[in-house]
């Protein structure tokens, strides 16, 4: 199954694919929301997990675009900004799955079973 991971901060995106690989998934960490809007057109994907706060194009502005081009695709998000505001945006745009950062690998590992059964 495979998992792409939008953060702009290397360590996350480490983290996350430590974390998710040694329980079975693929990774696909991407530093921007153009560089995930490129890597969806190339890859099919089970689920993508946003960070909110990214330069240039933020997450809200992924959420909707990957909304727009698959409309079925699972999204969770994760922002170090649990600010109940942007956990409604994201819900009311097409991710209703948000998680704090920092998380532990079983947080992480939980709510991606939560989303993907």
């Amino acid at each position: 199954m495979k998992i792409l991971v939008v953060d702009d901060e290397q360590i996350v995106l480490n983290s996350c694919k430590r974390v998710l690989e040694a329980d079975g998934f693929e990774v696909f960490p991407v530093t921007s929301a153009q560089k995930a809007l490129t890597t969806l057109e190339q890859e099919g994907f089970s689920l993508v997990l946003i960070d909110v706060k990214m330069p240039e194009r933020d997450g809200m502005y992924l959420i909707e675009e990957v909304k727009k081009k698959w409309p079925d695709m699972p999204m969770i998000v994760m922002s170090g900004y649990d600010i109940p505001e942007t956990i409604e945006e994201a819900a009311k745009i097409g991710a209703p799955i948000f998680i704090a950062k920092p998380f532990t690998p079983d947080e992480l590992l939980a709510k991606v079973r939560q989303v993907i059964g």
